[in-house]
């Protein structure tokens, strides 16, 4: 088991992030011990959504073309509308979110951020939540769509809003120490 000390984390965002989404894991994995890389198509700085207007401001710590999934752990997803709805459109962010799944390594989306998860086909048979406004978005890829604050399958872990970012962050650190999850989701 990789002890969350060791292991490194990407969260993978553009404007719009919903801010509690990504600062909240950024910071609660840091105190853990994990080095978390900031990264996104943009350079410099990505803005977040707080509620009803823009919110603060992230630094970026590495551009989308300068990473592997290799490299990484595992990949946070951070929701929010904007953020995920412009990221499922670059062919590169997709590319390297589907790196993560093939590998069997920690997937964790929280709110809209299993619409990535969607376009990638990655949801059929697995049980997942989400923000409850794309439940049929879930259910119409093929996911079981659950109403519960954390639900993982095979290593992908899905929840539901930033309520739930407590036991959002515990499972990712939880699912980071097991380890890979290839065969995991192989046997299933």
């Amino acid at each position: 088991m990789p002890d969350i000390r060791s292991a490194r984390i990407m969260i993978l965002a553009t404007h719009g992030f919903e801010e509690s989404e990504l600062l909240v894991p950024l910071r609660k994995l840091k105190e853990a011990g994990a080095q978390v890389d900031v990264v996104s198509p943009e350079s410099g700085e990505i803005r977040g959504w707080k509620h009803t207007d823009w919110g603060e401001k992230v630094k970026v710590d590495k551009q989308l073309g300068e990473v592997r999934a290799e490299d990484y752990d595992a990949i946070v997803l951070p929701g929010g509308q904007i953020n995920p709805d412009l990221l499922r459109v670059n062919e590169q962010a997709l590319k390297l979110i589907k790196s993560f799944i093939d590998s069997g390594k920690v997937v964790a989306a929280i709110c809209h951020a299993p619409w990535l998860l969607v376009e990638l086909d990655a949801v059929r048979g697995r049980q997942v939540t989400s923000y409850h406004s794309i439940k049929t978005d879930v259910k119409n890829a093929g996911g079981n769509w659950v109403d519960a604050e954390v639900v993982v399958d095979g290593g992908i872990i899905t929840s539901r809003r930033p309520d739930d970012l407590d036991a959002f962050v515990a499972k990712i650190i939880e699912e980071v120490q097991e380890g890979s999850h290839a065969q995991q989701r192989q046997a299933s």
